[in-house]
């Protein structure tokens, strides 16, 4: 698959603290690449290097084809990005503000007007459109900056922890509309301090610690390299659990209940082996429920370790 972002052996270091350090990307076009960090990790930097907004100190870096050295203004021209701080001006209404923004991309007057009112259609925002944005709510507001994001109709969009402060809610709502975005074929580039939410939306996943990438791969990727993971097994009565435990050995009764825990990364050739090996003995499962760990796990150990080697 073509990428979006190509990034290799990128370097940004402010004056003696190095905040990447050789960091390499790759992300397919229409996809969602979530880059995850702790405070300070390098996140932000990144995006900033990434839409032309910062230099880097070494690296190849690729958008859409594009040097973002060489060729900033057709990086520009393909990418769209909302920060962390919304860009929305609370004296203008929402109608306004899209239409200057159709302005700022030199859109013709006719094109412009037409495609604000496709986005406030789109962003549910037709009704409050010639209101002030500073009455809106914070979902509103969101929404409204990522629907001004889009005027310039970009390739590839930067979305710097897009749902910060937002209530579960509104939170949802930018997360059908970034699904809504990659259908069409938008590429995303996602930082996040939201676990959930990089679970939920990415394609493949980053984590950022000490200027380095130190995991990546798909999220169930990610969760099965963390120790932990477990299959459930429940049954009716003690009969048929001591008939598995005596099968699979390597299981642990839990406490007070009619249940066994088998250590698994929850992987479906995992699943077909172990259901296998209790349907030649012809042991009864009442129920089976697969345990893995998640990303808050996943971000905890990786980091930690990271930690503890510097």
């Amino acid at each position: 698959m073509t990428a979006a972002i190509s990034v290799t052996g990128l370097r940004k270091a402010y004056g003696d603290h190095t905040v990447l350090d050789g960091i390499d990307l790759h992300v397919p076009r229409g996809t969602v690449f979530s880059l995850l960090g702790a405070n300070g990790a390098g996140k932000t930097t990144t995006v900033k290097i990434l839409s032309t907004l910062v230099g880097a100190d070494a690296g190849d870096i690729r958008v859409e084809g594009h040097d973002v050295t060489r060729e900033p203004d057709a990086v520009r021209a393909a990418i769209g990005v909302t920060g962390q701080f919304s860009a929305v001006d609370k004296l203008l209404t929402g109608a306004e503000n899209l239409r200057l923004m159709a302005d700022l991309n030199q859109l013709p007057r006719g094109e412009g007007r037409e495609r604000v009112t496709r986005l406030l259609e789109r962003f549910d925002l037709t009704t409050a459109a010639g209101k002030p944005a500073g009455t809106y709510s914070g979902g509103m507001t969101r929404r409204l900056d990522l629907a001004m994001t889009l005027i310039g109709s970009p390739r590839v969009i930067f979305l710097d922890e897009p749902t910060t402060g937002l209530d579960p809610r509104s939170r949802r709502e930018v997360w059908q509309i970034v699904r809504s975005l990659v259908a069409g074929g938008v590429t995303i580039f996602l930082t996040t301090q939201y676990l959930e939410e990089a679970d939920e939306l990415a394609d493949r996943i980053a984590v950022l610690d000490g200027g380095r990438i130190v995991a990546e791969g798909t999220p169930g990727d990610l969760k099965r390299r963390i120790p932990g993971g477990h299959v459930r097994l429940g049954f009716a009565d003690e009969r048929r659990l001591s008939a598995a435990l005596r099968v699979l050995g390597d299981a642990t009764r839990e406490d007070d209940s009619l249940a066994l825990r088998v250590p698994s990364d929850g992987s479906l050739t995992a699943l077909k082996t172990l259901i296998g090996r209790l349907d030649e003995r012809a042991v009864e499962v009442g129920e089976l429920s697969v345990h893995t760990p998640d990303l808050d796990d996943v971000f905890l150990a990786l980091t930690d370790r990271k930690a503890a080697s510097r």
